[in-house]
């Protein structure tokens, strides 16, 4: 299918924010006070969301997690080194031995270094578009967009996907969360039933800037954006829903389809998901040991992927994360991954926050295997693309810095049951360009939605003009991935 089918699209209308400083809980655009106002919010609509057999996945207990790399890391200064490579491409990090024989990662990655067993490298990633939502789109839809920088999706994102997939399995947890909204991603003609659930959404992350404040998955443990709701604060909007409810008869009246009854119904559902002690306690990571904690780490990433192992152990699904990451000042100023010289010294930025990746991250491989949890979750690190092979200064300050680059880039996979300790594909001497096994983002989504149970190659969604549309384009799973 072409993405000319997008041309038509209709902007989504945007939930109104809290009411006041005393909202309990933000959800993406979904608030508690917006949950009981004229727009409909998210939640709710996903609860009603469509729940025939067509559209559920064959796995139903099978759980992903996408640590999303925001901004492009550089497949060069983490998996795909290229010590031999002129100085201008290589620079200052020296590829290490892992664990596997003949397979190396920079020597800012010890920890997972002596894990390879445990994770596989896919280095021959590839497409075509160099802008930043119009390549997180391409990566997380599997069609180029029409727009060079669209701020939302043409297509829908995977997660969407997979809560459309999911929805019937909805009773007390959101099968579908994420931290904030990625730029460039969003549900596209699904509709809003299909956003994630979002504790501490920031419009901003959507906009294109690349300076905001990592935003937490975690419990923050502020009045506002926390998932702790007491049972009198429940009982509370459970009285006022039944207050508007009652002031909706006519509204319900008109409505020939029904649809405002399964509204009522499911806003009411809504509630009690939002004040469900299971809702609150896979965002809990207090009840985690100390010695669980500190095995992460004390910083946003160590918190935020043990709060995506407690969601998806929960039962969550889909779990999106962004690895952003606040920078010393005089590193740089952006918190993404988007190492221009003009916003970061690129290897400055690696040396600061690699070592607190190679906490993290191999914390949350190590406890997939350790809990049982090693074939049925599925983790992914990936960005929109790489950085590129051929360092650039391209301010005063005279610092390094990498531009984007689609034509070839990496990234690694747990768990999930595949083939672990391997390397897929391979690039040029100098990293830029794909010359063994390509694999472009239609391959990527297919080899999650593979492990999903969701049919990727017959599976369609009809697009805004009624037209189905496959949910990938011609993708096809990497076989190395699904052993």
């Amino acid at each position: 299918m072409s993405a000319e089918f997008s041309r038509n699209q209709t902007p989504q209308g945007r939930c109104p924010g809290p009411l006041s400083r005393r909202t309990w809980l933000t959800v993406g655009g979904l608030s508690f006070a917006s949950l009981f106002t004229g727009r409909l919010p998210s939640l709710p609509e996903l609860l009603a969301g469509e729940e025939s057999d067509e559209f559920r996945a064959a796995n139903d207990d099978f759980s992903v997690i996408l640590f999303w790399a925001n901004g492009g890391p550089s497949h060069l200064d983490m998996f795909d080194l290229k010590p031999q490579a002129p100085v201008e491409y290589r620079g200052p990090f020296r590829p290490i031995q892992t664990n596997v024989p003949g397979v190396e990662i920079a020597d800012t990655l010890p920890n997972l270094a002596r894990m390879a067993d445990k994770f596989a490298i896919v280095r021959s990633l590839h497409h075509t578009r160099s802008e930043h939502s119009g390549g997180t789109n391409r990566m997380v839809t599997g069609y180029e967009s029409v727009a060079a920088n669209p701020i939302d999706s043409e297509f829908p994102e995977v997660g969407a996907v997979v809560a459309r997939h999911v929805a019937h399995q909805t009773k007390d947890l959101p099968l579908y969360v994420a931290n904030t909204r990625i730029y460039g991603g969003g549900p596209a003609y699904l509709g809003p039933a299909y956003n994630a659930y979002m504790p501490n959404a920031n419009p901003v992350t959507a906009s294109g800037a690349n300076q905001y404040d990592p935003v937490p998955i975690y419990t923050t443990g502020s009045e506002n954006g926390t998932l702790s709701i007491s049972q009198q604060a429940a009982s509370r909007l459970r009285r006022r829903a039944e207050l508007l409810r009652s002031f909706d008869t006519l509204r319900r009246d008109t409505d020939r389809t029904g649809r405002m009854d399964a509204v009522d119904r499911f806003n009411q559902q809504a509630v009690e998901m939002l004040a469900s002690a299971r809702t609150r306690d896979a965002f809990d990571i207090s009840q985690e040991s100390e010695a669980t904690r500190k095995k992460y780490g004390e910083t946003h990433w160590g918190r935020s992927l043990l709060t995506c192992r407690r969601l998806v152990e929960s039962g969550v699904r889909f779990v999106q994360c962004q690895a952003t990451f606040r920078l010393k000042p005089e590193t740089g100023r952006t918190t993404t991954w988007d190492d221009h010289s003009v916003n970061a010294d690129i290897f400055k930025a690696y040396e600061e926050k690699l070592p607190v990746f190679d906490q993290a991250v191999p914390a949350l491989i190590s406890d997939l295997y350790e809990r049982g949890l090693d074939r049925k979750v599925l983790f992914v690190f990936c960005g929109e693309f790489g950085r590129t092979p051929k360092i650039a200064n391209q301010d005063k300050s005279g610092r390094p810095g990498r531009d984007h680059w689609p034509r070839a880039f990496s990234n690694i996979w747990a768990g999930g049951g595949i083939q672990t300790g391997a390397v897929i594909g391979a690039t040029d001497k100098r990293g830029e360009d794909v010359v063994e096994r390509p694999c472009g983002p239609h391959d990527y989504l297919a080899t999650i939605y593979h492990h999903l149970g969701i049919d990727y190659q017959k599976t369609t969604i009809d697009d805004f003009n009624g037209r189905p549309t496959h949910i990938v384009n011609n993708g096809k799973a990497i076989p190395e991935l699904i052993a």
